[in-house]
């Protein structure tokens, strides 16, 4: 039986990267805060909203009596021990790649998979270095639009790859969706995902 999957995230990226490994989904953003508390860290902080949104998901279905397989997945960029969310305006994402540029920073991304009363979770930490970056080429990159939805105001998939010199760690998660990790958290809630077939019930 395939059961149904719920992706709890708008972002566009996200919705590709299941649709490249042909796993059928449906859209269904939660609606959560997701400010920080004071003095949490990267890595639980998105967890944290993750592990909210799927929850929030799977409760407005259980409520009629459903139990989806729910995807929740949160993103953010930390440096100097700061956490870098999307950009509030065009000054704050010019702010933002003047701080980034010629330097390494850790995007930390989140994955929650809920089911019936289960959820589990996992975060991906993934090292990213930006070549130097002159102020008119900032101010050209923010003119694509393309910071502006985006956390640590950059996308890597898009123009934002001519401005990643480095990454140590899983590409897809820095996109918004780490595929290995979702695999296995699948897997932890009795999904089985098929080459080719998309997914299944059953470990």
């Amino acid at each position: 039986m395939t059961p149904q999957l719920i992706l709890a995230s708008s972002s566009p990226r996200r919705r590709d990267l299941l649709t490249l490994v042909g796993i059928p989904h449906t859209v269904q953003p939660a609606d959560i805060d997701e400010t920080a508390i004071p003095g949490e860290e990267p890595a639980p902080h998105v967890e944290r909203l993750a592990r909210e949104k799927a929850r929030v998901v799977v409760a407005l279905h259980a409520a009629h009596g459903r139990s989806p397989v729910v995807v929740a997945a949160d993103t953010t960029v930390a440096i100097d021990g700061r956490i870098l969310g999307k950009p509030r305006d065009i000054a704050d994402a010019e702010a933002t790649l003047r701080l980034l540029a010629g330097r390494a920073h850790t995007v930390y991304t989140a994955m929650a998979v809920g089911r019936g009363s289960t959820v589990v979770s996992a975060v991906n930490t993934v090292g990213v270095t930006f070549r130097h970056l002159t102020d008119d080429e900032i101010a050209a990159y923010v003119r694509t639009g393309e910071p502006m939805d985006k956390a640590g105001s950059y996308g890597i998939q898009g123009y934002g790859a001519t401005i990643v010199r480095r990454i140590e760690g899983d590409y897809f998660a820095v996109m918004g969706l780490g595929l290995v990790t979702l695999v296995d958290l699948l897997r932890a809630v009795d999904v089985r995902y098929e080459f080719g077939a998309g997914i299944s019930s059953g470990a």
